[in-house]
């Protein structure tokens, strides 16, 4: 009887590699954290009912962005559309640094 190793498994099947993944945690990271300054920005301006209006603009925002890309966290997303989110982030970030 001749001994037949197993091939290994070529790697995880859901993963596109690293930068990918990084791709993906960062694109995650930032909507977040830009859906919740849309909802300072309005709890800023309106009170309560502008934290309201937040939420559904954030909602949009997301909505929005689900079209463009074909899902909220897509695995293919290009690095110009990472940094763009990123540049989305740090102006709203400004804006409620400034209203504050």
């Amino acid at each position: 009887m001749t001994y037949q190793p197993q091939p290994s498994p070529g790697g995880n099947s859901v993963s596109a590699g690293p930068a990918s993944d990084f791709k993906t945690f960062g694109a995650a990271a930032l909507l977040t954290f830009a859906a919740g300054e849309i909802v300072l920005i309005g709890y800023i301006m309106a009170g309560g009912f502008g934290a309201f209006l937040g939420i559904i603009g954030a909602a949009f925002g997301i909505v929005w962005w689900k079209n463009q890309h074909g899902k909220v966290f897509p695995r293919d997303l290009s690095g110009s559309h990472l940094g763009g989110l990123a540049v989305v982030a740090v102006v709203l970030l400004g804006i409620a640094y400034l209203m504050a």
